[in-house]
């Protein structure tokens, strides 16, 4: 679908990162822009920003991994603006990568699950019915990870398992639409190739009491600041993918309606392949059996 000035687009997760970038992206080309985060203070100042700019902006504090939140945003979005054209299932937190597997807290399970794959399944059923009731030609993006959906991270598995259930919803989304031959396209994002300066890391800032860890944080980096300096100690070197170059990829995927929104990669590339040929081969995962979790 052509992305018009006009047009209304939902971005879910858009106080930073991400989810900013793609909303200065979407209004670069004249969308009207609905801001959606947890983050009151950081989304008034997203807001701001873009207003500033000359945006039309509709801005909501929601949690993604409640469903009435975003139910109560569809309709305010509808309320406002009348349509939705483009929804970027973006929200998402980082979770649960202390230890091994079966020593995460389960709060860091059920906590990752409620943003992570309920937030976008909540996001599908409050706007995607009314996208193909208005007729009009739409597009869903859904926000995945090269950590669970090209090739599993071990050191990370809660955040991997979540992101993976991120692929499949969006290719179970794609054949819906395509059955229904609904004028609504779907994407999954894969945000990179390389690292990128996120929220992410420090998602525990905004983690519900209901969901608090039963024991301590083990990890010795709570920012992303903090493991870089580390991996720059350690003589790694530590490179960024610019969220803009993301926001790019987002826009383009849309115009030429991109299932897959992987950015060229050799790395990814040789991940992909290893893994398809051990299931091609009914061999055991020989790529994931090199990595230290210490």
């Amino acid at each position: 679908m052509e992305l018009r000035a006009g047009q209304v687009a939902v971005v879910t997760g858009a106080a930073s990162g991400i989810g900013l970038a793609m909303a200065r992206r979407f209004a670069a080309d004249g969308l009207k822009v609905v801001l959606a985060d947890v983050e009151e203070g950081a989304l008034e100042k997203a807001a701001g920003e873009l207003r500033e700019n000359g945006a039309d902006v509709h801005a909501r504090v929601v949690d993604v991994g409640e469903r009435s939140e975003v139910v109560a945003l569809a309709e305010d979005v509808y309320g406002t603006y009348g349509a939705v054209h483009v929804l970027c299932n973006n929200a998402g937190v980082g979770s649960g990568a202390e230890g091994r597997m079966w020593e995460h807290d389960p709060n860091d399970w059920k906590w990752a699950f409620a943003v992570n794959v309920w937030g976008v399944f909540h996001g599908v059923q409050a706007f995607v019915p009314r996208m193909i009731a208005g007729g009009e030609p739409g597009h869903v993006v859904n926000t995945s990870s090269g950590d669970g959906g090209i090739a599993p991270l071990p050191t990370a598995s809660v955040y991997a398992v979540t992101k993976a259930a991120v692929v499949t919803m969006t290719e179970s989304l794609y054949a819906h639409l395509k059955a229904e031959h609904a004028p609504v396209g779907a994407s999954v994002l894969f945000p990179g190739p390389h690292m990128l300066r996120t929220g992410l890391w420090e998602s525990h800032r905004n983690r519900p009491s209901r969901y608090a860890k039963a024991r301590p944080r083990k990890t010795p980096y709570r920012s992303l600041a903090q493991w870089e300096a580390a991996m720059e100690q350690a003589g790694h070197d530590v490179r960024f993918t610019p969220v803009e170059q993301v926001a790019e990829l987002v826009a383009e995927g849309i115009r030429e309606d991109r299932f897959w929104l992987l950015p060229e990669s050799e790395h990814s590339d040789r991940q992909i392949r290893a893994r398809s040929q051990s299931m091609l081969d009914r061999a055991n995962p020989s790529y994931l059996e090199n990595f230290i979790l210490d």
